[in-house]
């Protein structure tokens, strides 16, 4: 067996003995474009061949929200209200009578 050229890529068209050695009838477009990216990266005008890429296997983490400014606000006011006993429970009726009334 012989090895391959470096310069030459990875695939190649490879050619019924029975045609003549024009150009083929049909061209494979897939592996145009593949033979075509290899060639692009071999230029150095692409880093990398994306067909080539593992797919990520890691899921981008969630964003923590109890270490959002937002969620620290609200928490630091819902503290307050609470330690002036001005929080209530939803539902509950308050034990005093308000001082004003919406007119």
């Amino acid at each position: 067996m012989s090895e391959q050229d470096p310069e030459q890529p990875a695939e190649q068209f490879h050619r019924a003995r029975r045609e003549h050695s024009g150009v083929p009838g049909r061209l494979d477009d897939d592996q145009l474009a593949r033979l075509a990216e290899e060639e692009r990266v071999e230029a150095g005008l692409d880093d990398y061949d994306p067909d080539e890429v593992p797919p990520a296997t890691d899921e981008p983490p969630e964003p923590d929200i109890a270490r959002s400014d937002v969620f620290q606000e609200a928490r630091a006011e819902i503290r307050r209200e609470y330690d002036k006993d001005e929080l209530t429970v939803e539902g509950q009726r308050d034990p005093y009578p308000p001082t004003r009334y919406d007119e």
